[in-house]
């Protein structure tokens, strides 16, 4: 059986055909980009504070003062968890006596949020955080949504190249798709946290094997000369474009269930590309179906307006090919030898490590000083000149020089943030809590 390389050569490496699907593989991977960093603003924890209801029977003074503060991160801010007992205050608001003068805040007794919390909406107008109140005792749950989220993707990635070997590259590239787009669109309705971290796992399963599987059909489909571009400037500066419209959407959208909303309709474009991406020649040539990826192959000689062969398969490398289609690999074929299995575990290692770092500052964005969505979008924007950067050093230098140089400059970026002054982040944040927060709680 002569290699499909040598069949198809007739082609050419970067024909109308090849340029058609690398950018359409491309673009269905743009909702990757969302979607995979949607819990940055989806489970966004606003400032929040403990509840005072209109009826508690205090003073404008007294109300005011009704939250204790508590030094975080350097400042002294209101509780979030915690209340002055209201019983107390009321009999002190009734007394007539004033808060810091009269009586010293320090000594009275606190309670829990009993009634509920206020939150801010000055970056979110509501979230998964505000719709079910995943603060104080509950806010375990908020990083948890986004590791059962990462659950999904573990599993979708054990399973999506079993499943594409099986069933095929293009069934479940759309498969995936939809396994995406429609329990995305479910998550809208999720009457519960359970419910909806639930769908948020399936949501991770369809999201990865989305990814995998179109850059499978990709370098299936693509020659050699243009499979690295498609593995760096192709799915990857697609997906930080996804990852780009995040930030946007979610500025102009801050409620989030719209903001889900408006994440999931994008899907629903990838729907007409089933009639415009073909099955993979190579797979289908794998399960002795030549007929057919003979048809692919021909209907892209036209598109290329090239000739084709009269014939690309004859009898003789149909029949010789047919013992080699029962030979099935698994997952312990990657351990057999000890080479083999060095070079798998290596693998694993390397992308735990990457994938700790580039999601952990990622999901982090939020986190930092500044604007939310100012710092999501520039996440997003400083990977386009990285994947250029990767695309030039697997061009010019061996993979083993390129992997150890941006692991070691990576890893010493994260270690000199250690270095920064931490007062030059809080600074700006003083200012702006003594405004907000502090002023009208002092007497007088």
């Amino acid at each position: 059986m002569r290699d499909y390389e040598e069949v198809t050569a007739f082609l050419g490496e970067w024909g109308r055909f090849q340029r058609l699907i690398f950018f359409l593989l491309s673009a269905s991977i743009i909702p990757n980009g969302f979607n995979g960093m949607s819990a940055v603003f989806l489970a966004g924890t606003p400032e929040h504070r403990c509840a005072v209801p209109p009826g508690a029977n205090l003073s404008e003074e007294w109300r005011n003062a009704s939250i204790p503060l508590e030094l975080r991160g350097g400042l002294t801010e209101p509780s979030r968890c915690r209340r002055y007992r209201l019983a107390v205050l009321a009999n002190l608001s009734a007394l007539g006596l004033r808060p810091g003068s009269d009586v010293q805040l320090a000594e009275l007794e606190q309670e829990p949020c009993l009634d509920g919390w206020e939150y801010s909406r000055d970056v979110y107008h509501s979230t998964i955080v505000t719709e079910w109140n995943l603060v104080c005792e509950d806010d375990w749950k908020v990083p948890l949504t986004t590791s059962l989220f990462f659950v999904g993707v573990l599993i979708g990635s054990f399973i999506s190249g079993q499943l594409s070997d099986r069933f095929g590259r293009k069934s479940i590239l759309f498969l995936t798709m939809a396994v995406q787009t429609g329990f995305s669109f479910l998550q809208i309705f999720s009457t519960s946290w359970e419910m909806f971290t639930v769908l948020f796992l399936i949501v991770g399963m369809g999201q990865i094997s989305n990814y995998v599987v179109a850059f499978i059909l990709g370098t299936e489909i693509l020659g050699k000369s243009v499979r690295i571009i498609f593995s760096t400037l192709g799915v990857c500066i697609f997906f930080a474009i996804g990852y780009m419209l995040l930030p946007l959407f979610a500025y102009f959208i801050r409620d989030w269930q719209m903001l889900l909303l408006a994440l999931t309709l994008p899907g629903l474009l990838c729907v007409p590309l089933w009639w415009i991406i073909p099955e993979s020649p190579r797979w289908l040539i794998s399960q002795g179906r030549y007929k057919e990826a003979e048809v692919i192959i021909r209907k892209a000689a036209k598109i290329n307006n090239t000739p084709a062969p009269a014939v690309l398969f004859d009898a003789t490398e149909m029949q010789d090919s047919k013992p080699q289609q029962q030979q099935k690999a698994i997952l312990l074929d990657l351990f057999r030898t000890r080479n083999i299995a060095t070079i798998t575990i290596m693998s694993l290692l390397l992308w735990f490590f990457t994938s700790v770092g580039y999601f952990g500052l990622s999901l982090n964005t939020p986190n930092l000083h500044g604007d939310a969505y100012i710092n999501c979008f520039l996440s997003a924007v400083i990977e386009v000149p990285a994947y250029i950067i990767a695309w030039l050093l697997l061009r010019s230098l061996p993979r083993r020089y390129s992997i150890s140089s941006t692991l070691v400059l990576g890893g010493g970026v994260v270690l000199f943030i250690k270095l920064v002054p931490a007062v030059w982040s809080c600074t700006q944040r003083w200012s702006e809590t003594w405004q907000s927060e502090l002023r009208p709680q002092l007497p007088g």
